[in-house]
């Protein structure tokens, strides 16, 4: 599970399916209110207000958007100003302190964003095994994105892909076809092994 605090009011989660199955969770129940749910959320702020200093406000809302190659996306926004300490409340309390709105809005691509194109250097050099993946760089907004093909991979060799490129960047919640629109493509086919052989 990968914290990123976005701003004041705004925190964003990556979980991968690992995660979801090391609590005993579904990618299905995500679209539940369920307890194991809650415990899942409770986690995320408890960890959030340890390593983020993100303490939570009298209501949150939470955004769930399923990226189906790469896991989840969790969004969690304060609502209102007043801090409440997530320590004091109990599990129903806790239940009214959040807003679930759980957005179903999967994708099929393996579409990730990053900050820099540093980022993307650094990346291709740990992505020797996936050369031969069908990859396009495109850059929008002062930002650079990449689309990988998995499909020819196994899940074993998606797991080791998702991983690395967690390391270095976020699943894009921009869709490609926006992207594709309104950015530009910096390289078409096999970003990748391009890349790295230009920067290596």
């Amino acid at each position: 599970m990968r914290l990123e605090r976005l701003n004041y009011n705004k925190l964003k989660v990556f979980l991968t399916y690992d995660d979801l199955k090391e609590r005993g969770l579904t990618k299905e129940d995500l679209w539940t209110d369920t307890f194991k749910v809650k415990q899942l959320f409770r986690e995320m702020i408890e960890q959030a207000s340890q390593e983020l200093n993100f303490e939570p406000t009298n209501s949150l809302s939470v955004e769930v958007f399923s990226l189906q190659a790469q896991g989840m996306v969790v969004f969690v926004t304060k609502q209102y100003e007043e801090e409440t300490s997530y320590g004091e409340l109990d599990e129903d309390e806790f239940e009214d302190f959040i807003e679930m709105q759980v957005m179903l809005d999967e994708s099929e691509d393996m579409f990730f964003e990053f900050d820099s194109f540093e980022d993307v250097i650094q990346l291709t050099k740990r992505m020797s095994n996936f050369y031969d993946t069908d990859s396009v760089l495109y850059s929008f907004e002062k930002r650079f994105y990449v689309l990988l093909d998995y499909h020819m991979l196994s899940p074993a060799e998606v797991g080791n892909m998702i991983a690395v490129l967690a390391e270095y960047g976020n699943p894009s919640t921009i869709t490609k076809h926006r992207v594709n629109e309104y950015g530009k493509m910096l390289v078409e086919k096999r970003a990748l092994e391009y890349i790295n052989s230009v920067f290596s």
